[in-house]
């Protein structure tokens, strides 16, 4: 089977009442991606890697990659990783005008129907349609979601521009699924504490399908609507900068029952990072079958690397050491963007939020050429040293045990990995991705 054949019999499996689940790495860093593909091949899997559209898009987002960089980047990665392109599953996720709400509503779609054309055409194949946003001329109470008859329409003709644009390449290729659902947390965690989340009304879910359904069949893709498979809700799971709000089945329950009845369709939660594994497999259970995660990915990197640096402390003269923690904060107070605004608090508070906040606004800046080679320092000083056991035992347990057991060396970014790992490891045991 493709990738996005064994995709969609996951969904299948998970709608006949089967406990299995996926994934979704939602992150561009390559330390992340190699560690995410060398748990794929542990377990026997599939990998599904998502780019957002700010990360990725035709002007090349943040991340300065368009969707076909994105693409040859992840299969150079697992060209040196040794996965097999074929098990990768690529998304695409809010893809929609998010990026381009300063505009008007006519010159807001046409970026996004591009945006949708590129992301085909470089080989994605699971579409989230997101068009839940106000453009500048959309009228309206803005303290209220965007009416779901026009985010619906809106989907509707971004998937018709996806068709078409699949049916032109002509390759063979299998046809993309659809993601679809308007009530998308923030990127990246909240923005401010919150006293507890409730979870999409069941009604609301069952009205959103059934509103995108119509607009589907108006704009004469009853074809497609049988590929729409995931509906993103709000399962009351989210993270401040040091909170995690937990799944709570009993809240949960008529939600996750609300899709019953409707074919094909299973729920897509976002913003899972930091769910314990029990929740996480009682989620999939409950048919929140496709769980994204991102911050924590990242988080457990700088968790890794901040580690590496401490005990680079204790073997490395200061003057030949990384300064790795020192350069982050000096980077990232130098290019304040894109952490002040989710920071808010004191001095002192914003400096514990820039290093260790569960929403990880530090995960922006591991591309600096500053950062990056204060890393690449960071491994050398390592390498070039006799890394006593003891010393990693101290500030790496589980990498210790895990070497004390044969099954890890001591080369840092190995080190590094395996704290990826052990994160990827809880969303593989919650979703049963062994040999998926």
């Amino acid at each position: 089977m493709t990738a996005v054949e064994t995709f969609t019999a996951i969904i299948k499996a998970n709608k006949s009442g089967s406990p299995r689940g996926i994934y979704s790495v939602c992150s561009a860093h390559e330390g992340v991606i190699r560690a995410s593909m060398k748990q794929a091949l542990e377990d026997g899997s599939i990998l599904l890697v998502e780019s957002t559209s700010n990360q990725v898009d035709q002007f090349g987002g943040y991340t300065g990659m368009k969707p076909a960089d994105f693409v040859e980047y992840l299969n150079r990665v697992a060209g040196d990783t040794g996965f097999p392109t074929d098990r990768l599953l690529f998304g695409g996720d809010h893809l929609g005008p998010n990026s381009w709400q300063h505009l008007n509503a006519l010159e807001a779609m046409e970026n996004s129907h591009e945006l949708i054309r590129q992301y085909v055409s470089a080989g994605y194949q699971k579409i989230h349609l997101d068009a839940s946003m106000f453009l500048s001329d959309d009228k309206g109470d803005r303290t209220k979601p965007l009416a779901d008859e026009i985010v619906a329409r809106r989907a509707a003709a971004l998937c018709s521009t996806a068709e078409k644009t699949w049916k032109a390449l002509d390759n063979g290729s299998p046809a993309p699924v659809y993601i679809i659902g308007t009530e998308v947390p923030i990127p990246g965690g909240a923005k401010e504490q919150e006293d507890g989340l409730e979870p999409t009304p069941a009604s609301d879910a069952v009205q959103t399908v059934e509103i995108t359904r119509n607009a589907f069949l108006k704009e004469g893709l009853s074809e497609a609507w049988e590929r729409v498979c995931g509906l993103v809700v709000q399962p009351g799971v989210e993270f401040g900068d040091d909170q995690v709000f937990d799944f709570n089945t009993e809240k949960a329950f008529g939600l996750s029952h609300s899709l019953d009845d409707i074919p094909n369709l299973v729920f897509e939660a976002h913003s899972t990072d930091y769910q314990t594994l029990s929740a996480l497999s009682s989620m999939a259970e409950k048919h929140f079958c496709i769980q994204k995660v991102g911050p924590w990915l990242t988080f457990a990197w700088r968790e890794a690397l901040f580690a590496l640096a401490s005990i680079e402390d204790e073997l490395v003269e200061t003057e030949k050491a990384s300064g790795l923690k020192q350069v982050m904060e000096e980077v990232m107070l130098e290019n304040p963007k894109y952490w002040l605004k989710y920071y808010p608090g004191s001095d002192s508070e914003q400096l514990i939020k820039r290093k260790y906040s569960y929403s990880d606004r530090s995960r922006y800046y591991w591309p600096d050429k500053r950062l990056a080679a204060a890393v690449n320092q960071l491994f050398s000083n390592i390498r070039n040293q006799v890394l006593p056991a003891t010393l990693l035992s101290q500030f790496m347990p589980n990498q210790y045990q895990a070497w004390r057991q044969g099954v890890l060396d001591l080369d840092p970014e190995n080190l590094a990995d395996f704290h990826v790992r052990e994160v990827l490891k809880v969303y593989a045991s919650a979703c049963r991705s062994k040999g998926n």
